[in-house]
């Protein structure tokens, strides 16, 4: 199983958040990792095949910071576990970044259609062709993308989507994968697991089938698949880690 994390923070230690987290989720089992955070107007990436520890050791030597960003660790399901398969994947233009964890059924038939539009990838995952659907999508708002893009997917995914020109902004979507999002002070959480973000908050939202939810660092918003908002409630986590 794949690991996701997300965080849209006041601050600029969003890296070390993501890592922290992703280090919560090294039980569910991986052959790869990565970051991506927003750092004044750009979508910075980090990825490395093999443990987080890799992945460590290229931060230490990076100057990559900002508020906003997604995490991922990876087992390979389409593609080799590669640097150039780890995720996070863009967009052509750099500006849409996506993790997934789960399987994309009709993945081929999707990527045979944007390669006839002249779309390029560059990686052999079904997750790339979520982040090209989602920039062809893209119209000035982020969740009515992945909306649409979500619809045209088959298979049990959960995903976590940024857009460089909503730098405070996360969008998440599931069917048939587990997400939560996590409520913070000014700070707001998304992760596959709660384990991975109960050290930064204990309220949390877990999204129900086929919801889209957006995020930034005071709010919270849930859709329905059709795009229509719909009411969330937050749970109080009350047992600890051991």
């Amino acid at each position: 199983m794949c690991g996701i994390v997300g965080c849209v923070t006041e601050g600029d230690d969003a890296p070390k958040l993501l890592v922290d987290g992703l280090r919560r989720l090294e039980y569910r089992g991986y052959d790869s990792a990565g970051i991506a955070v927003i750092q004044d107007g750009v979508i910075e990436t980090l990825r490395e095949a093999g443990k987080l520890a890799n992945l460590e050791s290229t931060l230490k030597g990076s100057t990559i910071r900002g508020g906003t960003g997604l995490g991922h660790t990876r087992w390979a399901t389409h593609g080799r576990p590669t640097q150039i398969n780890a995720h996070p994947h863009r967009d052509a233009s750099g500006k849409v970044v996506v993790v997934h964890n789960g399987i994309i059924e009709n993945f081929r038939e999707l990527r045979a259609q944007l390669e006839s539009e002249g779309t390029t990838f560059v990686s052999d995952t079904d997750s790339e062709v979520i982040a090209h659907l989602v920039a062809r999508n893209y119209e000035g708002d982020l969740a009515q993308a992945v909306c649409r893009s979500a619809a045209v997917l088959r298979g049990a995914w959960a995903i976590g989507v940024m857009h460089a020109d909503q730098p405070d902004r996360l969008v998440a979507a599931r069917k048939d994968c587990p997400l939560v999002i996590g409520l913070g002070e000014d700070a707001n959480y998304l992760a596959s697991d709660v384990t991975a973000i109960m050290d930064l908050t204990r309220r949390v939202v877990f999204l129900r089938e086929g919801e889209i939810a957006a995020i930034d660092r005071n709010s919270l918003e849930v859709f329905h698949a059709d795009g229509q908002k719909v009411d969330w409630v937050a749970t109080e986590i009350g047992w600890s880690l051991a």
